[in-house]
């Protein structure tokens, strides 16, 4: 049969998947949850973990050492996720991260996407310049650049 398919040129429905940016864990047909990445940037705990990962944590303590490098790949960091363009599915194991959002309409989001095979943005999707006002913007930049994991962080 996959030889007539193939002759015909009829083509196998892909399977939609999912996978949370953070974990990187599969995300089951039906679950998760969709956030903007506003509603990511606006989380002081992601950030908080973001700024204190094995791969970030050198860049962290160069800048609570006030050496401008830290601080500059710091701001890199913070634009590259904040210019995300697309809506993110978080896992249910990370979704604690987020404690500004509303569970329950992240969850309908997730569904809506899973619904519309992938084709589906909540309001205010897109890079979260484009969904914030530039004062809260701001705010939640100079929090992940300057200030995300200082507790976590024992200077010499």
């Amino acid at each position: 049969m996959a030889f007539l398919d193939k002759l015909l040129g009829k083509k196998k429905k892909t399977t939609l998947k999912a996978k949370c940016p953070i974990t990187k864990e599969p995300i089951e047909e039906g679950f998760g949850f969709m956030l903007t990445t506003a509603q990511v940037v606006a989380s002081k705990k992601y950030w908080d973990m973001v700024m204190t990962e094995p791969e970030t944590m050198s860049y962290t303590v160069s800048h609570f050492k006030n050496q401008s490098s830290g601080t500059q790949m710091r701001n890199m960091i913070f634009e590259k996720y904040s210019s995300v363009e697309k809506p993110w599915m978080i896992s249910d194991s990370c979704i604690n991260l987020f404690e500004q959002v509303d569970k329950t309409s992240a969850r309908e989001n997730a569904k809506k996407w899973w619904a519309n095979e992938g084709n589906y943005n909540p309001e205010n999707s897109g890079p979260a310049t484009a969904a914030l006002d530039a004062q809260t913007f701001k705010d939640l930049k100079d929090y992940a650049v300057l200030e995300a994991g200082r507790s976590r962080i024992v200077l010499q």
